[in-house]
């Protein structure tokens, strides 16, 4: 009983992110969707980003947030226009969140799109939400067995941005594991290893999204 209503679920979710889709296009949008487990520094990294690129790049951030609105505070600071959605329980942002959210952005002054969603590594692997690219952030303190627990996430995702490698010498995670399993999930993904502490591995992160800005 329950299958049928997961499918209707994801094909109105899909139609409203085709919509988002064509928006974007036409506005000459780059959207990218982050995605992460609680903690492994999404935020941090949307800040050096912005910090980085703000200057010649409009950027714009959708926060996404089961209750707070600490994370899109942190965003205006930083100094890009943020909303905030609080999904009250919801472990994902939807499709409909997104286009409830839209309007706060001004998309046509907008250059870079963010969608920081909710910290998960399984729902947000499922609802398509109009992006060009999911980016998913993981944090060497999390170990080196999450691609093989959660090998949808690593195969939907674009690029993997291996964080807080300045702990490696303080924790277990095998690096080339890492690797090796998240390349035979997925072998187009782009993997990057950096640190927002140290901002070691940034510039290549900063190049690729520079790469992709739609001109």
């Amino acid at each position: 009983m329950k299958i049928p209503v997961v499918r209707d679920i994801l094909e109105v979710n899909d139609r409203i992110a085709n919509e988002h889709r064509e928006l974007f296009r036409k506005n000459n949008l780059l959207v990218l969707n982050l995605t992460s487990a609680p903690g492994a520094g999404k935020t941090a990294l949307l800040e050096h980003t912005i910090g980085h690129l703000k200057e010649t790049i409009r950027i714009g951030v959708i926060e996404g947030d089961i209750q707070s609105s600490a994370d899109a505070e942190r965003i205006l600071r930083a100094g890009a226009v943020a909303v905030q959605i609080n999904t009250d329980g919801a472990c994902h942002l939807d499709a409909n969140m997104i286009k409830a959210a839209l309007p706060a952005i001004n998309i046509e002054e907008t250059d870079l799109l963010f969608i920081e969603n909710v910290g998960n590594l399984v729902c947000p692997a499922e609802f398509d939400l109009g992006e060009n690219y999911k980016v998913m952030i993981l944090s060497v303190a999390e170990g080196d067995d999450k691609p093989e627990k959660y090998p949808l996430m690593f195969h939907e995702a674009s690029v993997l941005l291996i964080n807080k490698i300045d702990l490696l010498p303080y924790v277990n995670c095998d690096m080339n594991k890492i690797r090796e399993t998240v390349l035979k999930i997925n072998p187009n993904i782009a993997i990057f290893e950096i640190s927002c502490q140290t901002k070691e591995g940034l510039h290549n992160w900063f190049q690729w999204v520079s790469d992709h800005i739609k001109t």
